[in-house]
């Protein structure tokens, strides 16, 4: 290439090589040593003219720098109009733009003092793409952080993908690039070209961003608007508010999007947000659930990670419509009455050459030590808590989806991995804390303010901890030295009452501890209870699968567990298919198995989940005071030999409560003498072997008055039937 003149040599050649650290130092207008001029670098041109915006007159014509291919000087005697546009003259065609180098910058001062301080709690409404209008040219805005690059420009089908022609403004000691792009509109593809400080062009780069993407296994980010949705909530919104969901009834429905239900008669394809708004949102309420949690749905490359490993964290895949259609799919689920939860996940991400990996050439998100940046048991890396920006970034997206989507909660995952540095690693493949610990002191910092600030900007909101170990006070305020959260699964009980059902009645003796241990910590956090996702893949079989017996049994043990669940302490969390027994493991390719409920076994458990959900609901005493611990009291927990387990749950109201008595073994017992609160009159409320569920009919009929002889530590009980493998529920009669 030959060189500019040589009053242009140092610049030009920055220009034109891609290089220079501020295009708008150079480009658009100008006073120079001759004069006024504008100048526009257009590769392939062959002519320029510069017109006025408004009239479209021309102005005057630019010439082309010899040897240049594609620098232009246009002279002036006076100062340009604003906004001006260039008639561009290809080889065979010519356009009209407006010259994106003539415009300031968007970022104003307080901006950029809050980015760079990492505390703009709004930083989602200036990094990305935003469609603007600035004097009245419509057009994209796009800012990115990118501190050590030596250039980043934006790239797409607007200019050929040739990252010479949109060179970003650079904002030094902030380490963000913009550039305001007039005529740009949504739905335009993008990523940035960066070229590192080694001269290195990386592998184009999605926006970390972006709100919206293409449908995988495209990559391109999309510039959408996200204010098209008119909502129509704000009861909803004020009412959670106000509500307190911690003695609520709260029954979560955990769905995966892209196998809930299929359309197989047209090639197997995804329901769409408005299909599930139309479909999934009315049969969560038909069922009688509370909340609806959403495995992730932020924008991720792969299907079998199920939305675990994202490379958006701003953006709903495009999987299953726009973001405009998922506001409307939210929007539904308020307006049905219940509440929306997001799996999130902040813990780590994939190292795909267009997500977060080595951004800028250098590691920017993640650490460079793969003991500390390194998941060895996903493969992923793992953000760099302990620097500002990236906890701003993690910490906008949950903001984001809180106020520009309306959630409802954030089901936080693989908390563990996140709180100890030798998670999952072997000793000497970690890097203690400056106390010597295994605590990652800066990811618990990160946690503490995720919770405050999403607690005190979004009244009424929770977030949830996917914490598998004995952390304590992860549901407690950070005031009180807590992590803030507002629930933690319960893993242990989910572990130990699923091995427990998992035996063979005759062996349920030997393991009775199994069911009661959970009671000993169960009000130490504010627990879920969770048969999530993670139980029914990976060969550990469906729910139903692991119940062990004949089929009648297997259906007994079913219906029997989740009764014991719904009586025990805890909000409670089903994955989709345990509604309704699913057979086989959750295959994320395809379908549940609904034509499972053409069988009156599989119609019972649906009945006995949805009166489940209704008596959780309707009872004070089974959701009030479940993280306290005058809201449970055993009447006896020592009957092993049995199997039988019987416990007093309470509601603030005196007097309120039911009693829970639960059968493990398929022996019917006549005449089992229980403990009861009072001498006031009893009804069977509810019994998981009544024929409506595919039970057999044992059970308590008519009103049930205790009788004055002591037992279990009680001045009054009574001789009951006990079903086998089957739960009662008693409550006062009130007739």
């Amino acid at each position: 290439m030959s060189s500019a003149p040589p009053s242009l040599d140092h610049e030009a050649d920055a220009i034109l090589g891609g290089d220079h650290t501020d295009p708008f130092g150079y480009l658009g207008p100008h006073r120079s040593a001759s004069g006024l001029v504008v100048r526009a670098f257009l590769p392939d041109a062959i002519g320029v003219e510069l017109l006025n915006h408004a009239t479209g007159a021309p102005v005057t014509t630019a010439r082309p720098v010899p040897g240049s291919g594609g620098l232009f000087i246009v002279p002036l005697d006076a100062p340009p109009p604003r906004p001006y546009r260039l008639r561009v003259a290809w080889r065979d065609s010519s356009t009209e733009f407006v010259d994106p180098y003539q415009f300031g910058s968007w970022l104003g001062e307080t901006d950029l003092y809050l980015l760079r301080e990492g505390t703009h709690l709004e930083a989602y409404r200036r990094l990305g793409a935003h469609p603007i209008v600035p004097d009245g040219v419509a057009g994209v805005v796009f800012c990115v952080w990118a501190p050590n690059a030596k250039r980043v420009s934006v790239v797409g089908d607007f200019n050929f993908w040739d990252g010479r022609r949109h060179v970003m403004r650079f904002h030094p000691g902030v380490g963000v690039w913009e550039l305001f792009i007039p005529g740009l509109h949504e739905g335009e593809r993008y990523k940035y070209e960066i070229k590192t400080r080694t001269g290195a062009i990386l592998p184009l780069k999605a926006d970390p961003v972006a709100q919206a993407a293409e449908r995988p296994p495209e990559t391109a980010s999309l510039v959408a608007r996200i204010d098209h949705h008119r909502w129509n909530d704000d009861a909803w919104l004020a009412e959670r508010g106000r509500h307190n969901l911690y003695s609520s009834p709260m029954a979560i429905y955990e769905t995966h999007l892209g196998s809930w239900r299929r359309r197989p008669e047209e090639g197997n394809r995804y329901l769409t947000y408005r299909e599930l708004a139309e479909t999934l949102v009315p049969y969560v309420k038909e069922m009688g659930f509370t909340h609806l949690e959403l495995l992730p749905i932020t924008e991720y490359p792969f299907d079998g990670s199920w939305g675990y490993q994202p490379t958006g964290l701003y953006a709903p895949t495009s999987r299953y419509g726009s973001p405009t259609d998922f506001q409307a799919f939210v929007d539904a689920c308020h307006g049905a009455g219940i509440g929306l939860l997001l799996d999130w996940v902040p813990g780590h991400f994939p190292d795909d050459p267009h997500g977060l990996a080595s951004f800028d050439g250098t590691r920017l998100y993640e650490h460079a030590d793969p003991r500390q940046g390194v998941h060895r048991d996903w493969n992923t890396l793992i953000y760099n808590y302990g620097r500002t920006e990236v906890v701003e970034f993690l910490l906008n997206s949950a903001l984001h989806w809180f106020d520009q989507y309306h959630v409802d909660g954030l089901r936080v995952d693989a908390v563990a991995s996140m709180l100890y540095l030798d998670y999952s690693r072997q000793p000497g493949d970690w890097i203690p804390n400056r106390f010597g610990g295994n605590e990652n002191l800066e990811a618990i910092a990160f946690l503490k303010r995720l919770n405050e600030i999403s607690f005190a900007r979004f009244p009424g909101i929770t977030t949830v901890a996917e914490e598998s170990t004995a952390w304590p006070l992860v549901s407690r305020p950070t005031y009180d030295g807590g992590l803030g959260f507002g629930f933690k699964w319960n893993m242990g009980w989910m572990h130990d009452t699923l091995n427990y059902m998992a035996l063979d009645p005759i062996h349920r003796a030997h393991h009775h501890e199994q069911l009661t241990f959970g009671l000993l910590y169960a009000f130490n956090e504010n627990f879920v209870l969770p048969l999530s996702h993670d139980e029914v893949v990976h060969g550990k079989r469906s729910i139903l699968g692991r119940m062990p017996g004949d089929r009648w049994q297997r259906f007994a043990n079913l219906r029997a567990y989740y009764a014991f669940m719904y009586g025990h302490p805890g909000k409670k969390l089903l994955f989709m298919g345990n509604e309704f027994a699913q057979e086989n493991e959750w295959n994320h390719d395809q379908s549940l198995d609904w034509h499972l409920l053409g069988d009156p076994m599989h119609q019972g458990i649906t009945a006995l989940v949805r009166e489940l959900n209704a008596l959780h609901r309707r009872l004070p005493a089974l959701h009030e005071l479940d993280h306290e611990r005058t809201g449970f009291e055993w009447i006896d927990a020592s009957d092993r030999a049995a199997s039988v387990l019987s416990f007093q749950r309470n509601g603030r109201a005196a007097g309120d409560h039911v009693v829970v008595i639960v059968n493990f073994t398929p022996v019917v017992r006549h005449g089992y003498r229980i403990g009861m609160p009072s001498g006031a009159p009893y009804r069977e409320i509810f019994n998981s072997d009544d024929p409506r569920y595919g039970g057999s009919g044992a059970g308590n009929a008519g009103t049930l008055a205790p009788e004055a002889l002591p037992w279990h530590g009680r001045d009054h009980s009574l001789a009951l039937t006990l079903p086998p493998l089957a739960a009662i529920y008693l409550a006062p009669a009130t007739d």
